[in-house]
């Protein structure tokens, strides 16, 4: 077997290509591309017999996405996905100086796979469709995060110069009617020049179709309060950036729309869509998030402990001597957490069987974050179980074993 260790970065990857015993047999830094990857086939085809298969060849990185990784997986490579922070203590075995190189990392990587690759996992092999709904969830949900940056920064800067237009829109920045107005009235003076019937226009075009008069009348007072003013010339600097954040806000947000009918199209036509989308809580997006995460690799969770703990929603224990602390799990999956979250305080009015576990580990003392992060870790497991079996959620089955207990 071999072992081939690939530290990557934008424009080269520095590899490192150990024998069995640990002789290092090839040192060399690799141009990204194709041109990269055909040298590194021909430095693993210079040390194979002919009698070997692609996968004696064992090859272990810092990520599980990219085409050249891909490019590794589909040659029949054998690709192990090391965790940076895992990697990062490995190093402190070879050296204790904090001394750090590419080439070194490499080797690094070579030594995890060659000596420890059965504490990790390979690179899981999902389909195509899941990667296309992981490609774009994960765009979708980073457009919204986005677009809540650029809301925070407007909100910030009105506060500075224009706080009637927090109190008229009451902080929902992202709102139809506050980017509507903002658009047209973007300056104190703007705003207080405004009209009712101006108002009433602007909201109808926006959207709105009910409480016109009454929200129109609302703003309105809210626009002509009095407040303390800057000096024009800085009033209309901050007018001008105002426009400039609502326009990209607002692009910003017919795109997420745009990106939210794709991953619906797309993760409805993935065979786990049915599924996911009968677990209380999930809808279609976060649905889409979940197995954007997960995967659909049958292969990459021996049980329900591993996808638990991939989630980052089962505890982690700390005991040392006669201290023992139970904490929620701070390495984990953003993506994953922030949908599972969702899904948890979603199903306390999905599902009965959901409030019921969330009230009793209220009952017992748990936080509300405790709780949920409690009941989102059963939602795991139900549905580790439900893909299994390839079953949709049940709400009698999922807790009947609570109902007998209780």
């Amino acid at each position: 077997m071999l072992f081939l260790g690939d530290d990557w970065a934008e424009a080269h990857h520095d590899i490192e290509l150990q024998d069995e015993q640990g002789r290092v047999l090839v040192r060399r830094r690799l141009p990204e591309g194709v041109a990269g990857l055909a040298q590194l086939h021909a430095l693993v085809a210079d040390h194979l017999e002919d009698t070997d298969e692609p996968s004696s060849v064992i090859v272990g990185t810092e990520t599980d996405r990219g085409g050249w990784v891909q490019a590794l997986v589909a040659a029949g490579y054998v690709v192990y996905a090391i965790n940076p922070i895992q990697a990062a203590r490995y190093r402190e075995r070879h050296t204790s100086s904090g001394a750090k190189s590419d080439p070194g990392d490499a080797h690094v990587l070579a030594e995890i796979i060659r000596t420890d690759r059965d504490h990790h996992r390979p690179v899981a092999g999902d389909s195509e469709r899941a990667e296309v709904v992981k490609t774009l969830a994960r765009t979708h949900q980073t457009m919204i995060w986005t677009r809540q940056r650029q809301t925070n920064q407007l909100r910030s800067m009105l506060r500075e110069f224009y706080p009637a237009a927090l109190a008229a829109f009451s902080g929902d920045l992202a709102g139809r009617d506050a980017i509507a107005v903002l658009a047209i009235a973007p300056t104190p003076t703007l705003g207080q020049s405004l009209t009712k019937p101006r108002i009433v226009a602007v909201l109808r075009r926006a959207g709105r179709q009910r409480n016109l008069e009454r929200r129109a009348e609302q703003i309105l007072t809210a626009l002509r309060t009095e407040q303390l003013g800057l000096s024009e010339a800085l009033t209309e600097a901050y007018g001008v950036s105002v426009r400039s954040l609502v326009a990209v806000i607002i692009t910003m947000a017919d795109q997420v729309q745009s990106l939210e009918a794709e991953v619906e199209r797309c993760f409805g036509q993935h065979p786990d869509a049915e599924i996911i989308t009968s677990q209380p809580g999930l809808g279609v997006v976060l649905g889409a998030r979940v197995l954007a995460e997960f995967g659909d690799d049958n292969t990459r969770f021996a049980d329900a402990k591993a996808r638990r703990n991939y989630a980052g929603t089962s505890p982690i224990t700390k005991a040392s001597g006669t201290r023992r602390v139970v904490l929620a799990r701070y390495a984990r999956n953003r993506r994953l957490a922030d949908a599972l979250h969702q899904q948890a305080f979603a199903a306390l009015t999905a599902s009965p069987g959901a409030r019921a576990f969330y009230d009793s580990h209220r009952a017992r003392g748990a936080t509300h974050n405790q709780g949920l992060r409690a009941l989102s870790n059963r939602l795991v497991g139900i549905l580790d179980g439900c893909l299994r079996h390839r079953i949709r959620y049940n709400e009698a089955t999922a807790w009947s074993h609570r109902a007998a207990a209780a």
